[in-house]
């Protein structure tokens, strides 16, 4: 499907016609730069690479740099491929905001913001164990039984317990574009995304 790569900008509210408050994230969608075709014969498959986000010279691969030198743009932060595009891309070409109109719905794709190494309370929503009384000592916040015996004599994959939080890929899906900016590349869509301020997303249609 066709999308774009762009930045979470930050959250805001905007007023439905009905009058009720309507909570939206402010995205930076673009412009990408087309930096490589991919066709069927010579590839395997069809896809449209995209590219966004500035990037110093000096801190970019050697085989990169000759990669974006061959499509005639600057270093860029930022490589993702697409396909479905109504309109041919050839190399060089440049996709903007005005992919996207206000009224369809688009998926984003982000990575969470990451909270270190968290205990089952925080990471699975655990209620504890009991309450401060009945004998309970500092059990407030800890897992409990995880239900293992002499059988099976082992802990089974996948089981809820405190470990590293966040820090992972996820799509939300079916938001809403309620405003495009075109002229300062911006589009506004409804609810929450994934990610902190600045944060990279891929918005797909």
């Amino acid at each position: 499907m066709p999308g774009l790569i762009g930045k979470k900008i930050g959250m805001t509210s905007v007023y439905s016609a009905e009058g009720k408050n309507m909570p939206c994230t402010v995205l930076e969608a673009g412009p990408c730069v087309v930096t490589q075709v991919k066709t069927q014969d010579k590839d395997g498959y069809e896809a449209v690479q995209l590219a966004y986000g500035e990037r110093k010279e000096k801190n970019t691969p050697k085989a990169l740099l000759g990669h974006f030198k061959k499509a005639k743009t600057s270093p860029k932060f930022k490589l993702v491929e697409f396909n479905g595009f109504e309109e041919e891309k050839a190399v060089g070409d440049i996709v903007t905001v005005e992919l996207f109109e206000e009224g369809e719905f688009v998926d984003v794709v982000g990575t969470s913001k990451g909270k270190g190494f968290q205990g089952v309370v925080k990471r699975h929503n655990f209620a504890g164990v009991g309450g401060q009384t009945h004998g309970q000592h500092n059990r407030n916040r800890a897992p409990g039984s995880l239900g293992a015996a002499s059988t099976p004599s082992r802990v089974f994959k996948g089981m809820k317990m405190a470990g590293r939080t966040g820090g992972e890929r996820v799509t939300v899906t079916n938001l809403e574009v309620i405003k495009v900016y075109p002229e300062k590349n911006l589009i506004v869509v409804k609810g929450s995304i994934p990610g902190s301020k600045g944060s990279y997303v891929i918005i797909k249609k």
